[in-house]
């Protein structure tokens, strides 16, 4: 996955949504119409280039014939203009027939009550091709939008990437509860092996361990709860997964200077083999799969699931996952002609981003593939066997409250800032968001 599309997605920045009631009485009425759809219309951010690669030659290839009765068409814009542009063509009843969803869940879930956005479940099972989608990206989405209602063309899961060279050399066994990992973790620290490696400059990485500890300890609907008003990040349990992380912090467990440590150097301290673990995305895979950036070598990365909490009601086998900034449907652009397309994408997309780009999407592989790498098969088949994915810790905060998150992580660690004060922060802008 590309930086600038993790960013997005994964750090999700700032979006330029309209308020609900503004967006959904500019979308009431108009006159827009499957029958008025001339050409297979995508509008996407111009860093996405796998997407826009994957569906040309999908055109060119296995969708030829739905591409000539429907030309493939694809306007691009730069990535902090995708919401506004959207919000406007929905507002004139005038949205392409694919459009990028959203920066946040909200503004898709707004067009989606404004009878915007096609039922992309119905539609599929309707189309004979709703097994063709992998369950964990069907649960994921669901997760974010309380639906299916975009396609999963990327699809990500994150979990905890360690060096088998090390834990080897170190007579560690690799962990299958929390409290094997933090055991874990100090063996590394006494042997002067910095244990995580950790961007804690911009913050999401480090909140996602939190996240982690709660999907864990409370199961898979913990942060669903607090969006639901039903439980707060103040309370005991919730607190509890902070302390958990800041504790590994306060162990020294993060090594020196977290808090300035990028994205990139926190990478480039895992591959150069001065971090026994690295808690990431397989958007990684881009990275790890490259000799020259990767100097401990492919075969010496593993891939582990966030480990088990003693007595907790989640597993290890609850995958946290995301769908990239994925992609949804015009309801009032929908006719045969495009169901042909939405069909073909489904059947055929998933072996062929694996193939032409070596990235693993929502969709299952259904035929040739080519040779793949060792840790891209590893992440495959991760996906297939995921039955239920989780989220991130900020994936339903607004966008207020996943800022504070994210700024105030490195201070969690260093033990600058209480668990309960970071979360009472976090709450504080989601109580007024």
């Amino acid at each position: 996955m590309h930086k600038t599309l993790r960013t997005r997605r994964i750090a999700l920045l700032a979006t330029t949504a309209a308020t609900s009631s503004l967006l959904l009485s500019a979308c009431g009425g108009g006159s827009g119409s499957g029958s008025d759809v001339k050409a297979f219309t995508l509008t996407i951010n111009d860093d996405n280039h796998i997407v826009q690669q994957e569906l040309t030659v999908l055109g060119k290839g296995s969708c030829a014939s739905q591409n000539k009765a429907l030309p493939l068409k694809i306007q691009t814009l730069p990535i902090g203009n995708v919401d506004q542009k959207v919000q406007l063509l929905a507002g004139q009843n005038a949205l392409p027939v694919q459009f990028a969803a959203g920066g946040t869940p909200q503004l898709t879930k707004t067009l989606d009550k404004a009878g915007q956005v096609l039922d992309l479940e119905k539609t599929l099972k309707d189309l004979g091709v709703w097994n063709d989608i992998q369950p964990a990206a069907v649960k994921t989405v669901q997760n974010l939008y309380g639906k299916f209602n975009v396609m999963p063309y990327q699809f990500n899961i994150e979990g905890i990437w360690y060096n088998k060279k090390l834990f080897a050399d170190h007579h560690i066994a690799i962990p299958t509860s929390y409290d094997q990992l933090v055991a874990a973790a100090a063996k590394f620290k006494g042997a002067g092996v910095t244990a995580f490696s950790a961007d804690g400059k911009d913050g999401w990485p480090l909140t996602r361990l939190v996240s982690g500890y709660l999907y864990r300890e409370l199961g898979p609907d913990a942060l669903q709860a607090v969006a639901d008003g039903k439980a707060k990040l103040t309370d005991p349990a919730y607190v509890k997964a902070a302390q958990a992380i800041a504790d590994l912090g306060k162990a020294g467990y993060f090594g020196k200077g977290v808090g300035s440590i990028d994205y990139d150097t926190a990478t480039q301290q895992f591959l150069t083999g001065k971090a026994a673990m690295f808690y990431m995305g397989s958007w990684a895979l881009g990275d790890f799969n490259d000799a020259t950036k990767n100097k401990i070598g492919a075969d010496n990365v593993g891939f582990m699931p966030f480990p088990a909490v003693a007595g907790g009601k989640g597993s290890a086998d609850q995958i946290p996952a995301n769908v990239g900034l994925p992609v949804a449907v015009s309801a009032k652009s929908y006719n045969a002609e495009v169901g042909d397309w939405l069909s073909c994408i489904t059947k055929n997309y998933g072996a062929a981003s694996l193939k032409d780009q070596g990235t693993v999407s929502g969709f299952k592989p259904n035929g040739d593939t080519g040779t793949l790498p060792p840790l891209t098969q590893t992440v495959q088949d991760t996906i297939t066997k995921t039955k239920t994915s989780t989220l991130w810790f900020e994936a339903l905060f607004n966008t207020k409250a996943t800022e504070t998150s994210q700024t105030n992580a490195a201070p969690l660690v260093t033990g600058s800032l209480s668990a309960k004060a970071f979360m009472q922060k976090v709450q504080a802008d989601l109580d007024n968001g």
